[in-house]
């Protein structure tokens, strides 16, 4: 899932950046006591590493993202009229990634798309949906109105 897992990257970036800043900063520092507590474990110390790397990836997903908000936010400064909540296209646009119609087939692809890819249209619908349903499934908050599309 390249493209959506950068997708999905620049929007919780986003969020972190805005949002988060202070909390970033105190949330590394917790960490860091947990590799320290980790050596005197050592008959577990090759599984310590691993979920310490996995907890660092997953830290920002497991705190609920606003991805309404950021978003939002991001709308609000960019000079066009963005209209992520309905527009595959117009979300790509806003996070600054390519939303060129071979992008989204690839995006497609990621997602295991089994439609016709020639349909660009219920291709989009699907990858709006889809896009949303996944980010919900990562830590993203996103609003009901626009999961149930």
């Amino acid at each position: 899932m390249g493209l959506f897992n950068t997708l999905m990257s620049k929007i919780f970036g986003h969020a972190s950046s805005i949002a988060t800043a202070p909390a970033a900063t105190g949330a590394p520092g917790a960490p860091a006591s947990g590799p320290a507590a980790s050596p005197s474990t050592q008959g577990s110390t090759p599984a310590a590493p691993a979920p310490a790397g996995a907890s660092a990836r997953a830290a920002a997903p497991a705190q609920a993202v606003d991805v309404a908000a950021t978003l939002d936010s991001l709308a609000a400064k960019n000079s066009e009229k963005l209209d992520w909540k309905h527009s595959i296209v117009d979300l790509m646009k806003l996070v600054g990634m390519d939303s060129s119609l071979s992008a989204r087939k690839e995006l497609a692809k990621d997602l295991h798309y089994t439609g016709d890819t020639s349909d660009s249209a219920a291709m989009n619908i699907w990858l709006h949906k889809e896009v949303m349903k996944k980010l919900a499934e990562n830590g993203g908050k996103i609003p009901r109105d626009i999961l149930n599309k």
